[in-house]
């Protein structure tokens, strides 16, 4: 495969390299590598090393990425980079993510040519971050729009502001990580930054569509719900929440959210936002969709079986509201 020259980047002193992909910003020196190790500089050039490199690919259920409101009940071709640029310490696909894994190459012609043959209308860059995949995103939407396939990014929102922009007008969708509402957390513990996730969230909101997923850690962020939805629901009481349930990973040995304390999240929300699910946790009803004026039920959910019950073309069946649904 040929060598993909980075795009933002800047060459400084001693033919330093700054990348200017994500607010890290990191000056990546001969032969050096970036936090996310997709960025090398090789004599001055920053190369995108990690293109077309990839630890997995997968037909999903869209649900699971999780986006309950874009195409329900499609499948989807999922595909993943090595590497991220945040470090969250509970990280469930850590094994992708913070180590350098086996991958395989693969080029965006022959990544639409697999959604093609498994029927599947969308592509989601998933797994680890996909952010850091900028340059072969950038490339396989070319092939995807004259094939007429959505492309999906399931991400941190942990990017500059320019790359977003363009970004926004190749993607479809977007599942953002909202981790918690406090600066210092994301700053200390995960190596991000609030402030730039949610103008992702608010950026991206205002054109295309957008879920975002809380995962809710015990001790961590799970008494941020309400000032949580409230934020997501002064953007947009439409934008779906999914509240996640955590289970130890990584360097995370705590125990599991408990039951009751995603019942209540869940209540908390949904005073706020129209729609909440549960996710990691058979909680009866907390996957269900429900007609916000009316309270029909729209679509029943149980694991990723999906039944579409409540929609007549794109309104309810009961009251005629419009739903909020890409269909």
């Amino acid at each position: 495969m040929n060598k993909r020259e980075a795009e933002y980047y800047e060459i400084t002193e001693n033919l330093v390299a700054r990348c200017n992909l994500c607010p890290h910003q990191c000056a990546i020196p001969p032969g050096g590598e970036g936090i996310c190790w997709a960025r090398k500089n090789e004599d001055g050039t920053l190369y995108a090393q990690n293109y077309g490199r990839t630890t997995s690919l997968a037909v999903d259920p869209i649900e699971k990425k999780p986006l309950f409101h874009f195409r329900p009940g499609s499948e989807i071709l999922s595909v993943s980079p090595n590497g991220c640029n945040m470090r969250c310490p509970y990280c469930q696909n850590y094994t992708i993510s913070f180590k350098k894994a086996v991958t395989r190459e693969i080029t965006p012609q022959e990544l639409v040519s697999l959604a093609k043959e498994y029927n599947t209308p969308s592509i989601a860059f998933t797994y680890a971050e996909p952010i850091i995949w900028f340059e072969f995103i950038k490339d396989t939407s070319k092939y995807a729009k004259e094939k007429g396939i959505d492309l999906v990014m399931v991400t941190n929102g942990f990017i500059s502001e320019k790359p977003l922009d363009e970004l926004l007008e190749i993607i479809s969708a977007m599942n953002i990580d909202l981790k918690s509402m406090s600066s210092e957390y994301y700053h200390k513990v995960l190596k991000g930054d609030l402030e730039v996730t949610k103008r992702t969230i608010e950026k991206a909101s205002a054109i295309i569509h957008i879920e975002v997923t809380n995962l809710l850690i015990p001790g961590d962020n799970d008494t941020e719900i309400e000032d949580l939805s409230r934020y997501l629901a002064s953007i947009d009481k439409t934008i779906p929440l999914h509240i996640s349930r955590y289970f130890p990973h990584n360097d995370y040995d705590k125990p599991p959210t408990p039951i009751d304390t995603l019942k209540k999240a869940y209540d908390t929300a949904r005073k706020h936002l129209y729609y909440v699910y549960i996710g990691n946790a058979p909680i009866e009803g907390c996957e269900d969709t429900y007609c916000p004026d009316c309270s029909n039920t729209l679509v029943e959910r149980s694991g990723y079986t999906v039944k579409i019950t409540g929609i007549n073309k794109d309104k309810c069946s009961n009251c005629g509201r419009k739903v909020d649904f890409v269909l």
